[in-house]
């Protein structure tokens, strides 16, 4: 028979992307013997106003981190499309483009789970895909929190997985760029060198254009 792909989906701001973010889905894809992890920049999340750099630059980035992992791949249908970036609309692309034979984990932290209720469209975001709930550091996790919030047949098909927690987050490294501070060894270097070359994060008297893009 056929193999049934089992696929990830990693939505995000990625601005930028960081090895925090990296080892969430290294560790989604060894727990849940995923083939595949798609990283889906979003062009504007809608419950997610601070967005930096462009989505072409996130995307660009968002390349450069997944190039040298063979299962990691950019998916830029959102980046593509016009703003704002809802998860139903994704999943119901990838899930034409894959059909029967894939079946999706989205991957999102246990924090974010909580407000899946209010995403757009939530009952058919459910019905398209099963959720990896990846533990935050210093974020407390009860299952009774959980059943509060989610649909008990969201959470009988979803995964908990708890692995390495590094407090990296997208925020502070733009404080740290924006301060001239170091940020070598919590990106992927490609992903440093395109920061460094673009002007990224920095005054915005000093940041330079969106690189080319067809």
């Amino acid at each position: 028979m056929p193999h049934l792909r089992r696929i990830g989906v990693y939505g995000g701001s990625f601005d930028p992307i960081h090895l925090g973010h990296l080892v969430i889905a290294e560790e989604a894809r060894d727990v849940l013997g995923l083939d595949q992890v798609l990283f889906v920049p979003a062009a504007r999340q809608p419950f997610k106003d601070e967005v930096v750099a462009t989505p072409h630059h996130r995307l660009a980035m968002v390349r450069l981190a997944c190039e040298d992992h063979p299962a990691f791949l950019p998916e830029p249908f959102e980046v593509e499309r016009p703003p704002p970036s809802y998860t139903i609309a994704t999943l119901e692309f990838l899930a034409q483009r894959y059909g029967a034979m894939a079946t999706f984990w989205f991957i999102l932290g246990v924090d974010a789970a909580l407000e899946l209720p209010r995403w757009h469209r939530f009952p058919e975001i459910a019905r398209l895909t099963r959720f990896a709930l990846m533990l935050r550091p210093g974020y407390p996790h009860t299952p009774q929190l959980l059943a509060h919030h989610l649909p008990a047949t969201v959470i009988r098909t979803a995964r908990l997985i708890e692995g390495p927690q590094l407090t990296i987050s997208s925020r502070d490294l733009r404080q740290r760029i924006s301060t001239g501070r170091s940020v070598r060894y919590q990106v992927p270097e490609p992903v440093r060198h395109y920061i460094e070359a673009h002007q990224l994060y920095c005054d915005a008297s000093q940041a330079k254009g969106e690189p080319d893009h067809d």
